[in-house]
């Protein structure tokens, strides 16, 4: 799974909503996997999952800010 660039979309919370969606479709699909196979490799791609998660919450929330302004 390549990763999400924060560069890719737009200011608009309608894509930051979408790729957010994107992301946990992949740690859902992370998750069965690592249920499969416990390996190290597939808990790093979680964790990566998870910060980048974590990066666009921010971006929302940003975005909510300014709007609000």
């Amino acid at each position: 799974m390549a990763g999400l660039s924060m560069g890719s979309i737009n200011d608009d919370p309608v894509q930051i909503v979408r790729t957010i969606a994107r992301i946990s479709q992949m740690l859902i699909e992370l998750r069965d996997e690592y249920l499969v196979d416990q390996s190290d490799e597939t808990l790093d791609q979680i964790e990566r999952r998870l910060d980048e998660l974590h990066k666009y919450q921010l971006q929302l929330h940003a975005r909510r800010e300014a709007d609000a302004v």
